[in-house]
């Protein structure tokens, strides 16, 4: 086995910039993913919605009587 530098000294610290992207990067990425199972299911709900009420038509409203 060859030793590497990583095995005898620490890892320079990541700059605070840096690690601000990363972090941001990631947490738009599960906005997104989140946004993404949202809309799937406001669409799935939406078409099960949509084939109930066209199987059961919508009851004519009852006339008033004079």
């Amino acid at each position: 086995m060859t030793a590497t530098r990583q095995q005898f000294f620490k890892p320079t610290k990541v700059s605070a910039e840096k690690k601000a992207a990363e972090t941001n990067s990631v947490a738009r990425g599960i906005v997104e993913q989140e946004a993404a199972a949202r809309e799937k299911k406001t669409e799935k709900l939406r078409a099960m919605r949509l084939a109930k009420e066209a199987a059961d038509p919508a009851p004519q409203p009852k006339q008033k009587q004079k």
